[in-house]
């Protein structure tokens, strides 16, 4: 063990931009491992709609937060949080640097910055604006929200009932917004946190994306969605990918028609993933391609 300064670095970047390659190039480079930061990969019933490592990449160097869970458990940004303290610290034992891996904003910045106490929201709230979503669909939810809440609106996953639930939920239990829940001091972590944020020219980003979604299509997509209905219901099942074969399913909309929605709800999510990472000011942005001027950045700030 060197007395070197314990490090993260984190890979973050829309959809489809590369970011598993990166990670586990950069762990191989440090002979270390890559902690994901995914809400969705961390589940073990379901792989292909989240585009999961391969075996081969999981097998290149340890993961955590792949396969770690049941569809059945509950998961969120403070979970996360504590989970993936946990894992860097294990990393932090054998090796000086650890890699983090995703797409998922929240989490990214739970384990950057801590999370903060959301409020307690009475049950019958959160059963009433459940039953709201279930009779009038995601438009409503969708309506609701930027209506009364368009700062939110503006940044949030507008095709993830769940988080939009969520933020009426504190609205009506708080009267504030659920931003003003997330502003509150930021923790202070013992390692240093390296933020590289990669992406593509828009044409390309969208041509991984629609070639990303016929491979899933290929691999068995519509098996996979068959096999979780009984959870349907579950926040990690509303989400894109399984909601448009789920409604392709209930008899509402072609395959064709499902697959041609999952690529634009896909494209509009690594659209809001992009805005979400660009409002990091401590983020250094990358083109994916360019992977040796990235490891060159990083092993630049490691020495300094």
């Amino acid at each position: 063990m060197s007395s070197m300064q314990k490090t993260v670095i984190i890979i973050a970047g829309p959809t489809a931009s590369g970011k598993t390659a990166l990670a586990i190039r950069i762990a191989q480079l440090f002979g270390s491992a890559v902690i994901s930061a995914d809400s969705r990969q961390c589940y073990r019933e379901i792989s292909i709609g989240t585009a999961k490592p391969s075996p081969e990449e999981l097998s290149a160097v340890p993961h955590y937060f792949i396969d770690s869970h049941s569809i059945r458990e509950e998961l969120n940004a403070g979970v996360y949080e504590k989970l993936a303290l946990q894992y860097a610290g294990e990393i932090f034992s054998c090796n000086d640097v650890a890699v983090m891996c995703g797409g998922t904003g929240l989490y990214i910045r739970a384990f950057t910055d801590g999370i903060d106490d959301m409020p307690v929201i009475p049950a019958g709230i959160r059963t009433r604006l459940n039953e709201q979503y279930t009779q009038h669909g995601i438009t409503w939810l969708q309506e609701q929200l930027q209506q009364r809440d368009p700062g939110f609106y503006a940044i949030a996953e507008t095709q993830n009932p769940q988080r939009l639930i969520r933020a009426l939920e504190v609205l009506e239990a708080t009267g504030r917004s659920i931003t003003e829940f997330r502003t509150a001091s930021r923790a202070v972590r013992d390692f240093r946190i390296i933020k590289t944020g990669i992406t593509l020219p828009k044409e390309l980003l969208h041509q991984n994306i629609h070639h990303r979604v016929d491979l899933m299509m290929q691999a068995g997509l519509v098996e996979e969605v068959k096999s979780v209905l009984p959870w349907r219901s579950h926040n990690a099942l509303r989400t894109v990918g399984y909601e448009e074969i789920f409604d392709y399913l209930d008899g509402n909309i072609t395959l064709e028609k499902a697959v041609e929605e999952i690529k634009t709800h896909t494209r509009q999510y690594a659209k809001r993933q992009l805005t979400w990472f660009r409002r990091d000011p401590d983020i250094k942005w990358f083109d994916s391609r360019e992977t040796d001027e990235i490891l060159n950045y990083i092993r630049s700030v490691i020495k300094s």
